[in-house]
């Protein structure tokens, strides 16, 4: 089959397309047949080498964590039901708190049978692979929000695949949206998904009029991390809550604990959303429903073909990125 590997780290330019073996199912696992590949942020990361830290990936690899398509074959232990089924899910090497988000930009992929969602006939593959990351996290997110109506929620990176869902689900609890994003196109994305107001965070001092206008924020949601994560700070009023999701700006949001005790503020990391009982699939099954049921909208801003899986990431860099971007097979 034809996979993109990163045969060494550096640049887009590493990633090349190869014949490589077909994957076998064994115990637990079946072979899908991939219609669409989602293309993460930690994906240029882990091509770069940026990420060995967290993510001991090793040249050749075949990046992606997360793939739709048809199911081919399954493992011995499988029910065979499941063959001919299309289905969103993460790959057989990835995992929540764990594994490695590989195995997905390839004609055929490895997935495990317990992590398989069914797609609704309602949504295409492609709307389905932008959610198997992005759907199951944005609502744990929003589950740890708890937002209520009249309530000012700030949101960062909106014009991202996480933000974009986030600007809708903040609008529907009846928050009233600040949309925070760089440059007029991902603003006015966010003003076209509900948000009441946006501000460019590329401005000095924008943290400042935000809380100008709101008198401070109840809920940040931050998915630009770094410096516009710990700057967000200032826009929190007493006794306000700060959920730092994301690392689109140059890794999660060096928030100063003390700042953030002094100002009331609570302070809540990606790896603090959950719990080891949380139930990622049924928030997967979740999110296609609310997508399914036209409540959500997913917005992909760009998809490639996978022999260009290098514009891809080159799109992602340059954060001139809408929504999800996707590799179709």
């Amino acid at each position: 089959m034809r996979a993109v590997q990163v045969e060494e780290f550096g640049g887009p330019e590493v990633l090349k397309i190869d014949e490589v073996p077909d994957p076998v199912a064994g115990p637990g696992e079946v072979v899908v047949r991939v219609a669409a590949a989602d293309v993460m942020f930690l994906d240029t990361m882990l091509r770069s080498g940026a990420a060995r830290d967290y993510f001991p990936a090793e040249p050749p690899f075949i990046p992606g964590g997360a793939v739709t398509g048809t199911v081919e074959s399954v493992g011995p232990d499988v029910d065979a039901a499941w063959v001919g089924k299309r289905v969103a899910t993460p790959t057989a090497a990835s995992g929540v708190s764990g594994g490695l988000p590989i195995g997905g930009y390839a004609e055929r992929a490895l997935a495990k049978a317990d992590t398989l969602a069914a797609i609704p006939a309602e949504l295409s593959f492609e709307q389905a692979a932008a959610l198997v990351h992005d759907g199951r996290t944005v609502l744990a997110i929003a589950d740890r929000a708890a937002i209520e109506p009249g309530q000012w929620v700030l949101v960062t990176a909106a014009a991202g695949g996480l933000g974009t869902l986030l600007v809708q689900l903040a609008r529907t609890a009846g928050a009233r949206v600040i949309a925070a994003a760089r440059g007029e196109a991902k603003l006015a994305l966010a003003q076209r998904l509900g948000a009441h107001e946006v501000i460019d965070y590329s401005e000095p001092g924008w943290a400042e009029r935000v809380r100008e206008r709101t008198g401070g924020v109840a809920v940040v949601l931050d998915g630009a991390g770094g410096e516009i994560g710990r700057a967000a700070l200032a826009a929190v009023a007493p006794g306000g809550l700060l959920i730092a999701y994301g690392n689109a700006a140059g890794g999660f949001a060096a928030v100063d604990a003390e700042s953030a005790a002094a100002q009331e503020v609570t302070v809540v990391t990606l790896f603090e959303l959950t719990t080891p009982d949380t139930d990622w699939l049924a928030l997967h099954q979740r999110a296609h429903a609310e997508v399914a049921a036209g409540r959500l909208e997913v917005v992909i801003g760009q998809t490639f073909p996978l022999d260009r899986a290098a514009a891809a990431h080159t799109a992602i860099g340059s954060r001139a990125a809408l929504g999800r971007t996707l590799l179709t097979v």
